[in-house]
């Protein structure tokens, strides 16, 4: 719904900016701010395969100017409306199928523009970088927090919170030991990639680090948006019930990890582990599911573990890299020096 509504357009705060005069270290000055209104060209071959763009309007819908009518189904005990099985795959007053999937695509493929320039950033410093998304109160924070004291000092880390006001969570993240800056998205519901590059010019992290974004809380909207990541996490409390993958889909699909937390509340509730996990690859069978608690400690080493690993390897790509860079450069030189 974000993609048509433009809920996320103005209001937006970011700790340490003035509003307005954005510019990213990693791409040229001209240009302009994000406005859902403008147009700019960009690469699109990155290898970041999480993206939902929208289809293209059927042609029995792409010219129909009329609002999507849903659909009636009877289910036992009453019915159901469906709003989202028209061409946009959802529903907004005034607007028809058509013209809601224009604006999707206009506002995703500017947003991906962005996170490809995020991402190579990030690549080109060994930054290895998270988006963490989840419902309100799943535990996102507290499990952050107690990241940061588990890796311990040798270990930079950096994180950007997202939420709609106030910057809690930001000053907990730093009372943590690590640096944050907040993003405050206003009427948003949701962080984007040109947020993002402005936090990362303002956070500035250094190379071979991790990059922690604590998105809005929010299984919908966030779903769309790729912020530059390497990996989509979905947090989910055991709190939630098994059944919230397939309640909301398009975010399980768009993460490549699970983690299932809160697990010292298992012996306080009727939650079953195996259908929740179940559930989730039924939507995503490559999903890759962790179970923790960031009170009691359990499961927060295999977590840890595996930040250690993701890191290493993105700090070796941009060795890879470099080492290449040098040859390159080298050969050069010995060309140069054959022709004098």
């Amino acid at each position: 719904m974000c993609t048509v509504c433009g809920c996320s357009k103005g209001n937006v705060k970011i700790e340490g900016r003035a509003p307005g005069g954005v510019k990213f270290p990693y791409r040229p000055h001209h240009a302009h701010s994000h406005d859902h209104g403008h147009s700019h060209d960009h690469d699109h071959d990155h290898d970041h395969d999480q993206h939902h763009h929208a289809q293209p309007v059927p042609a029995a819908t792409a010219h129909a100017g009329q609002e999507y009518q849903p659909t009636l189904s009877q289910q036992a005990g009453g019915a159901a409306l469906h709003y989202g099985q028209g061409a946009a795959h959802a529903h907004a007053p005034g607007l028809s199928q058509a013209r809601m999937v224009k604006i999707e695509q206009d506002i995703l493929s500017k947003n991906d523009g962005y996170a490809a320039q995020n991402r190579q950033w990030l690549r080109d410093r060994g930054i290895f970088a998270l988006n963490l998304v989840s419902s309100p109160g799943s535990g996102k924070t507290t499990l952050l927090a107690e990241t940061i004291r588990q890796l311990g000092s040798d270990t930079l880390v950096y994180v950007v919170e997202g939420d709609q006001q106030t910057s809690n969570d930001a000053e907990r993240i730093r009372a943590a030991g690590a640096p944050a800056i907040q993003i405050n998205t206003g009427k948003g519901c949701h962080l984007d990639a040109h947020m993002v590059g402005q936090a990362l010019e303002q956070l500035n992290p250094a190379d071979d680090s991790l990059l922690l974004i604590e998105n809005v809380g929010n299984l919908v909207c966030p779903a769309a948006f790729d912020l530059g990541e390497a990996h989509k996490v979905a947090i989910l409390s055991v709190t939630e019930g098994e059944d919230k993958p397939l309640k909301y889909p398009d975010m399980f699909a768009a993460a490549d990890i699970m983690l299932l937390t809160k697990i010292d509340l298992l012996r306080h509730l009727d939650f079953d582990v195996d259908v929740c996990i179940a559930n989730a690859r039924r939507i995503n069978p490559k999903i890759k599911v962790m179970q923790l608690s960031s009170k009691s400690g359990d499961g927060m080493d295999v977590w840890v573990d595996w930040l250690l690993l993701e890191m290493n390897d993105a700090q070796l790509v941009k060795q890879r890299e470099v080492a290449r860079l040098r040859q390159q450069i080298a050969a050069l030189e010995q060309q140069l020096q054959e022709r004098r």
